[in-house]
């Protein structure tokens, strides 16, 4: 009862962030409009988060377990993955927009770290349409993903088990254009972040920028 309550709670916080990321949006590009020039371009502002949404304390919140497959096809599993951080995101491989940022965002962020201390990135694919080899390969190199990455993909049961473990809502839909079946994925954009012995510690929504992703990550090196 305790673990659906808390399941409950973090629900709520996650949609009431979206809910005030996304007001805030809509009062940040109401007021630019309300003092712009006519002739000026309309250029929708959305605040940035320097904060985790959520943390919590050393030992409180195991991650939930999860078994998937890199692009090269070998299995791994969060448990595998023990002995360093890991941060757990979710992208969608086809999208040329906001994945591609938060992507850069936490590569950065990696970046920023010592290489002792660079966490494994785990991308959980939200896309099932997207997960051939080649998408796979072609975004690492595109988007310039170090070796501390990792895609993870498997079918689409076994992903939305993922998505809904750590509550990732992911809505597709389809239609048709010009006779060519074209899937449109809408997903919470999330990155958590686990400590070495596999339990959460942070959890950053989507718009974020790398400061409270370095810190955190800096916090469990110093604790450990």
């Amino acid at each position: 009862m305790a673990v659906n309550t808390e399941q409950r709670t973090l629900r709520r916080v996650v949609w009431s962030l979206w809910f005030l990321v996304g007001a805030l949006a809509i009062a940040a590009v109401a007021l630019y409009l309300a003092t712009r020039g006519a002739d000026e371009a309309a250029a929708p502002v959305v605040p940035i988060s320097t904060e985790a949404a959520a943390t919590w304390a050393a030992m409180r919140k195991p991650a939930p377990a999860f078994s998937l497959r890199d692009e090269e096809g070998r299995s791994f599993s969060l448990e595998s993955l023990r002995g360093k951080p890991v941060v757990v995101t979710f992208i969608d491989p086809l999208c040329r927009d906001y994945c591609p940022t938060e992507a850069r965002r936490l590569t950065d962020a990696s970046a920023a770290l010592p290489p002792g201390q660079r966490p494994t990135i785990v991308a959980v694919s939200v896309n099932p349409y997207g997960n051939a080899h080649h998408v796979l390969r072609q975004d690492r190199a595109k988007w310039k993903l170090g070796p501390n990455w990792k895609w993870g993909v498997a079918d689409e049961r076994t992903l939305a088990d993922v998505w809904k473990a750590y509550h990732i809502d992911v809505l597709v839909q389809t239609k048709k254009i010009a006779g060519i079946e074209v899937h449109q994925i809408g997903h919470t954009e999330a990155a958590y972040v686990i400590d070495s012995s596999g339990h959460q510690r942070a959890l950053f929504l989507w718009p974020y920028d790398t400061t409270g992703v370095v810190r955190t990550l800096r916090g469990l090196s110093t604790a450990s």
